[in-house]
């Protein structure tokens, strides 16, 4: 099975000449069928590499309003790196982002976590507030993704 193997009837993803093109990914482990919602629910790697942008704090007050969108963020931004990977790429071949927010005030912390995957140029990017459309109040992100990636040798 793929890491990308979609939960619904979709295609994860689709090449059109040297585009693919990722349908929007969420934070569902597909393992658990479980939506991320804490620290505890992605690697411990993943844990320090947010300690160093200044989450994962291990006090309450901050932590239990943070978690959820970033270690969503995290979640998702992996899967497609993943995705991306599965196709023979690199994540910065992923040249446009489409993000999608349940609240629009958590952009500011995924926008930091983004940075652990883009560290030197963040991709074109489009961002959106879709209150009601992600498919459960859970999810707080979605995100969609264009990758330049030329096929050789055709």
């Amino acid at each position: 099975m793929s890491v990308g193997r979609p939960m619904a009837n979709y295609a994860a993803s689709r090449r059109c000449g040297d585009f693919i093109l990722l349908s929007g990914v969420v934070a569902v482990d597909p393992t658990r069928h479980k939506i991320v919602g804490s620290y505890e629910d992605i690697p411990a790697a993943a844990q320090d590499a947010l300690r160093g942008l200044g989450f994962v704090t291990g006090q309450m007050s901050v932590d239990v309003f943070e978690a959820p969108i970033v270690a969503q963020s995290w979640f998702v931004l992996d899967r497609i790196r993943q995705l991306v990977a599965e196709h023979g790429g690199a994540m910065n071949d992923a040249v446009k982002l489409v993000q999608y927010f349940r609240n629009l005030s958590h952009y500011a912390l995924y926008n930091r976590v983004r940075g652990l995957f883009y560290p030197e140029q963040p991709p074109v990017s489009t961002v959106v507030e879709v209150p009601r459309f992600l498919p459960s109040d859970e999810v707080l992100v979605e995100v969609e993704a264009t990758v330049y990636l030329p096929q050789r040798g055709l």
